[in-house]
């Protein structure tokens, strides 16, 4: 949608443009070190970059599409999708991407695999939000921040009773992740306070070893929502190059 615009991220060129009127950007590796793999970070482009930089470095493009909501809509899974198959046509990159998600990003992520599990290899989830009766609406042991439940509220259109019986949680996607053996990488601090593991990355991780699907689990000992992340970052490295 316009000629795209070349710029400097962590000392690796990048490339800004726009796809059916959204805002991206593509990082290109080191030359000589591409090999077709990408990730594609869901939301918070530029936050906590570490894991991305060491996949830069490992011959890996790292990408994101703006999404009009942090909060999940339908129509950003689909630009998402777009965008895979955006990147696989005009730069040869693999077909299928490792959705990095950390918090709003890591449940953008279980939509994307849930709905479209050909564009994924593996995923990276962070803290993931599974349960929105957890966050925002903080029904349980989350900390209930206003602030972020009426930003929900505004973006997608659902109330605390709407949410009592929807299904449409990212936690009813679990089912299609096992369906397809995505393997994921999940982090979570055991004193979050936000997005409580308990009430969210667990309802992932009992699934996914009931039904022996590929699943590490790193749980950080008195870690709060933030910072995401792991202070070494190989571990997640390892496992993506393991199954992307």
């Amino acid at each position: 949608d316009g000629t795209p615009i070349e710029k400097n991220w962590h000392g690796f060129r990048s490339e800004c443009g726009v796809l059916s009127g959204r805002e991206y950007v593509v990082v290109r590796p080191e030359t000589g070190t591409e090999n077709g793999k990408w990730a594609l970070k869901t939301e918070y482009f530029g936050a906590f970059p570490s894991l991305e930089v060491a996949l830069l470095h490992r011959g890996f493009h790292v990408a994101h599409i703006k999404t009009k909501t942090r909060w999940y809509l339908d129509e950003d899974t689909e630009a998402q999708a777009e965008f895979a198959d955006f990147l696989h046509q005009k730069l040869g990159l693999s077909e299928t991407c490792v959705p990095i998600g950390m918090s709003c990003g890591g449940m953008q992520g279980i939509y994307l695999a849930g709905k479209h599990p050909e564009k994924v290899s593996c995923m990276y989830l962070d803290a993931p939000i599974l349960n929105f009766l957890s966050c925002p609406f903080g029904l349980g042991e989350s900390h209930l921040v206003k602030r972020i439940t009426d930003e929900f509220i505004r973006d997608r259109g659902l109330t605390l009773r709407d949410m009592i019986t929807a299904r449409n949680h990212p936690q009813d996607f679990i089912p299609a992740l096992i369906k397809h053996r995505i393997p994921i990488a999940l982090v979570s601090g055991d004193s979050d306070s936000l997005v409580p593991f308990e009430e969210n990355g667990r309802l992932l991780k009992e699934a996914y070893e009931k039904a022996a699907c590929p699943i590490e689990v790193h749980i950080k000992p008195g870690a709060d929502h933030h910072p995401h992340g792991l202070s070494d970052p190989m571990p997640l490295v390892r496992f993506i190059e393991k199954y992307a």
